[in-house]
């Protein structure tokens, strides 16, 4: 599990109406696993799964929540389980109205992410970052594909995924969470989105296996090089008293050191 300072890495996804997994995913090494009633969850079990899920959370196991959303007749009813103690955040998918956010947090939740989705979640997208206990932003790119008629969520994505980046620094949210690859069993596509999400600026990804997880928390993490340079970099400034230093032949200015103190920060988490 994460450190309380690092934000989490890796999202993994369980759907509400197997309860017999909620168990087995918390101990894949997720750094949160999300029990989902929305998009894993025909119309008909919905219901089923919420009474489901609040009895399995009655016994003491914190995690995130996806509900329904506004648009929908199950909205008001999974808002009764955003206050309950063991949810420790609430994913609200198709967020593009503070609105809907307000009523979130109104119903007791204690933090929120947001599932952009649309295209008015992109147009609003400052504002909704904004808000009253909104934690992070989540790219929800085959939703967002579909509602902006995007055949591809590779290049054609570029601009959107830089927009939620840009949004959670200015507001001072943790780097944006990646959407998910639908590929399971294909581990040079996920690696290849992997690498994508952390270029652009991503700091996590969201998973929908459990085969999944130990690649992203591997590859989101600090490598052994990037770690080695960051410590010559840290201890290169310490040593200077201030004065001009080079390491590897390149000069150390803040922007540097500044990456070098991430590094090793999110080293941390690996000992």
């Amino acid at each position: 599990m994460p450190t309380k300072s690092a934000a989490p890495i890796s999202y993994l996804f369980v759907p509400a109406t197997r309860p017999e997994r909620f168990d087995k995913a918390l101990a894949t090494g997720a750094d949160r696993v999300i029990i989902d009633l929305e998009d894993a969850v025909a119309p008909a079990d919905k219901d089923t799964a919420r009474n489901a899920l609040t009895s399995w959370l009655d016994i003491g196991k914190p995690v995130a929540v996806r509900i329904n959303s506004s648009d929908t007749e199950w909205f008001a009813r999974d808002l009764a389980l955003c206050g309950h103690a063991n949810v420790a955040e609430v994913i609200l998918p198709k967020s593009g109205d503070v609105a809907d956010v307000k009523r979130v947090t109104a119903a007791g939740a204690r933090a929120v992410k947001l599932l952009i989705e649309s295209a008015q979640g992109i147009a609003n997208l400052t504002e909704l970052a904004a808000c009253d206990k909104v934690s992070r932003l989540i790219f929800g790119t085959i939703d967002f594909c579909v509602d902006m008629g995007i055949e591809n969520d590779d290049r054609e994505l570029d601009y959107f995924r830089s927009q939620l980046v840009l949004v959670s620094r200015l507001v001072g949210l943790a780097a944006p969470v990646d959407g998910v690859t639908t590929a399971i069993d294909d581990a040079a596509v996920l690696s290849a989105d992997i690498l994508r999400g952390k270029r652009f600026g991503f700091g996590a990804k969201l998973c929908i296996h459990p085969k999944q997880v130990a690649t992203v928390n591997a590859s989101y993490l600090p490598q052994a090089d990037e770690i080695a340079w960051a410590t010559r970099v840290i201890d290169a400034a310490g040593a200077s008293d201030g004065a001009a230093v080079q390491v590897d032949g390149k000069m150390v200015d803040k922007p540097v050191l500044i990456k070098a103190e991430r590094i090793l920060s999110l080293a941390k988490r690996v000992g």
